[in-house]
């Protein structure tokens, strides 16, 4: 049986053991997630070129890995309707909108420190080496 001495060194070096949350930052903070994630949440379901010219300055290969990304993690559904043309849509799942009071805190976050981080980056780089 592991003691909580021989559970340590593990804890070190592996961060998901080290901080529980470090595996959902993982999933959802990603530099590309939170925007799919968001612009499906805000507008509903949607087709590719529609994320694509919502979300600006991402490329097609991004978003294209991003969205199988989500979609394996279960976070966007992807739906294929056999049309000529094909036609394809991304919708966010009950399990990705569960993630809205977390970017709701987030963006309260935002709103009330990123100036005192602006601030303190502005002290920081101030200094001398």
């Amino acid at each position: 049986m592991a003691t909580e001495t021989d559970r340590a060194p593990a804890a070190a070096t592996d961060p998901e053991l080290a901080c529980p949350t470090s595996a959902v930052v993982d999933i959802v903070f990603s530099r590309w997630t939170t925007p799919v994630l968001w612009t499906l949440h805000t507008h509903g379901r949607q087709r590719f070129v529609e994320l694509e010219r919502r979300i600006g300055a991402i490329t097609a290969k991004v978003l294209t890995q991003r969205l199988r990304q989500l979609e394996r993690d279960g976070m966007v559904v992807r739906t294929y309707h056999p049309e000529v043309p094909p036609r394809v849509e991304y919708e966010i799942t009950d399990l990705g909108r569960s993630l809205a009071p977390l970017f709701a805190h987030l963006s309260q976050w935002a709103a009330a420190n990123l100036d005192r981080v602006e601030l303190a980056r502005h002290a920081y780089d101030g200094q001398a080496p």
